[in-house]
């Protein structure tokens, strides 16, 4: 039932994006143009999102929930790294291949959909894997991409998404309360993030070179192994691992974050690779692609899980 609910999800987000291509297309807008929302979408929706999902009554549950959320993020990424990193020697996979294989698109994707199939009250979980993968993204990604060893704090710490987190999980510690006019321009912004996220992809998508797109001989074992290798790791993972009878409904708080990994290649990726002079054009052509394919192999992940 889930599977079905997160197909219809998806193909509703697709018919959005289907909107981007046409609106450029048509010569109203241009690809260009996405830039300013997606500036919108980083600075001002993304946060909204974040804080209010912690808006939440307080439970010794909810706090274990998230517990467990971010615990289960840290192991699953810590096997993506060392499994990723094995088959980069073996296959001998460059940077931008590597990190797309590890790094979801979870910021855009995950929130819609967790609300669309789970529920508002189930946002809050997102959190906790959207902690994990900025910290990684800004020190093993980075390290991937340009060779330099270290964490990026400064980065990390000023990015927007993590201050709405600190921000949200103090909100909710504290039991403080949005006041009502508030709360609902907060939700108001929140329900933007899905389409919106589809709406610049598809504005991108209208001016790419699709010659171009079928030059990258190895973007089709990227993408499967992408979309399906490693959500299967995750579903062997937290299946069979025990974790879900730690907490009441831990098998439904492990399936928010096994629809985090079983999204396409980050798009942080490309604009990281831009910055330190990497190949752009592939790290933006796998996430396209994957973004296209999920739409069949997501539902499919969550059926397995739930069998």
């Amino acid at each position: 039932m889930i599977s079905l609910i997160l197909a219809k999800k998806i193909l509703s987000l697709f018919l959005v994006m289907a909107l981007g291509i046409v609106l450029v297309r048509c010569g109203i807008v241009r690809s260009r143009d996405s830039k300013v929302l997606s500036m919108i979408s980083l600075y001002l929706v993304m946060p909204c999102v974040i804080i209010s999902s912690f808006q939440v009554k307080y439970q010794p549950e909810i706090l274990n929930g998230l517990l467990l959320a971010l615990a289960t993020a840290v192991l699953l990424h810590l096997v993506l790294i060392v499994v990723v990193g094995f088959l980069g020697k073996v296959l001998k996979l460059d940077g931008v291949e590597e990190t797309s294989l590890i790094y979801s698109n979870a910021g855009n994707l995950i929130i819609p959909i967790v609300t669309a199939i789970l529920g508002k009250e189930w946002v809050i979980y997102t959190s906790a894997f959207l902690s994990v993968q900025l910290f990684l993204l800004w020190s093993h990604a980075k390290m991937k991409l340009c060779g330099e060893k270290g964490i990026d704090l400064k980065k990390i710490l000023t990015n927007i998404n993590m201050i709405a987190i600190f921000a949200g999980v103090l909100l909710f510690l504290l039991q403080i309360q949005l006041p009502a006019p508030v709360q609902d321009a907060v939700d108001s912004i929140s329900s933007m993030v899905g389409p919106m996220g589809m709406l610049i992809l598809g504005m991108l998508i209208a001016e790419m070179d699709l010659k171009k797109l079928m030059s990258y001989h190895r973007l089709w074992w990227i993408t499967l192994l992408r979309l399906v290798g490693i959500p299967l790791i995750g579903i062997v993972l937290l299946k069979y691992s025990g974790l879900a009878a730690l907490v009441p409904e831990g098998r439904t708080i492990l399936l928010v974050t096994l629809l985090a990994i079983c999204t396409p290649s980050a798009s942080t990726l490309t604009q990281m690779a831009q910055v330190y002079g990497k190949d752009a054009d592939y790290a933006s052509a796998i996430n396209v692609v994957t973004t296209l394919l999920c739409i069949v192999t997501m539902p499919l992940m969550v059926a397995l899980y739930q069998m």
